[in-house]
């Protein structure tokens, strides 16, 4: 399955999740991923902590070997992130009225991905929680 696949069958379960522009951001993801990455999870949402700046959408990619934040600039050039389990820190999880919020720290930064739907927020942290604490033993024992 493609990184679109997965992020249009997210949006297509958490529609209240503000997100557009997905192809264009999952194809900068497709343009890092190695060819010997699985992708595992795939989510969209805005890429900053304030919830009235909707125009900062990106797509995160939880693969076997990292987490990968993609995000394609409107007129040239795009962002990309990665975090990798020696990197990661800990996890946030807000819930708002309308929307959530989730805050990764990581050993330089905290990346917050904001504007998901209510209703994704536990699937979204399982996923993350789950596969952090994998890749932490796996990471221990290399």
């Amino acid at each position: 399955m493609s990184v679109y696949s997965y992020v249009r069958k997210f949006k297509a379960s958490y529609p209240s999740t503000v997100a557009w522009r997905l192809k264009k951001h999952c194809a900068v993801i497709d343009s890092y991923l190695n060819p010997d990455e699985k992708i595992l999870y795939a989510f969209c949402g805005q890429k900053n902590n304030d919830w009235w700046d909707l125009f900062t959408t990106c797509v995160v990619v939880l693969t076997n070997k990292r987490i990968l934040i993609g995000q394609k600039r409107v007129v040239w050039g795009s962002f990309y992130n990665q975090i990798t389990p020696d990197l990661y820190n800990d996890m946030q999880v807000y819930q708002g009225l309308h929307w959530g919020k989730i805050t990764i720290d990581t050993v330089k930064e905290k990346i917050y991905i904001s504007n998901l739907a209510k209703d994704a927020l536990d699937e979204i942290e399982t996923h993350i929680s789950e596969y952090m604490i994998n890749a932490k033993k796996e990471y221990k024992k290399s």
